[in-house]
């Protein structure tokens, strides 16, 4: 199964936030062929939201909408299942400082 892994951050980390180095989570992962890609995104006030009504493209620059969470990058996983990607993104040091969010990828005639 594949699925996409959002790195978000959270207004409220643990007391206890782990400060491990991220190589020593994205190396084994990448040697055993689990992670396919992952990469931190640049800060939300660089953002562009796009959307096309009455006709026209309207932008927007930085957030959409204020919050205290953001995503700050991803993950794409190659798992056998859903609690193979729990487990996993268990140990993804943002576990503790902030959270994670898995999507299964959904077969494209399936997708909403």
């Amino acid at each position: 199964m594949k699925f996409m892994m959002f790195v978000v951050s959270d207004a409220q980390p643990d007391q206890q936030p782990d400060e491990s180095d991220i190589d020593l989570w994205v190396d084994p992962l990448d040697a055993a062929g689990k992670r396919i890609i992952g990469e931190v995104l640049a800060p939300v006030s660089e953002s562009t939201v796009v959307k096309v009504r009455g006709g026209k493209v309207l932008t927007t620059h930085g957030p959409f909408a204020e919050t205290s969470e953001v995503i700050l990058g991803f993950d794409i996983l190659e798992v056998e299942n859903v609690d193979e990607a729990i487990e996993i993104a268990s140990r993804h040091p943002m576990a503790r400082n902030g959270q994670l969010e898995l999507r299964a990828f959904a077969p494209w005639n399936e997708s909403a």
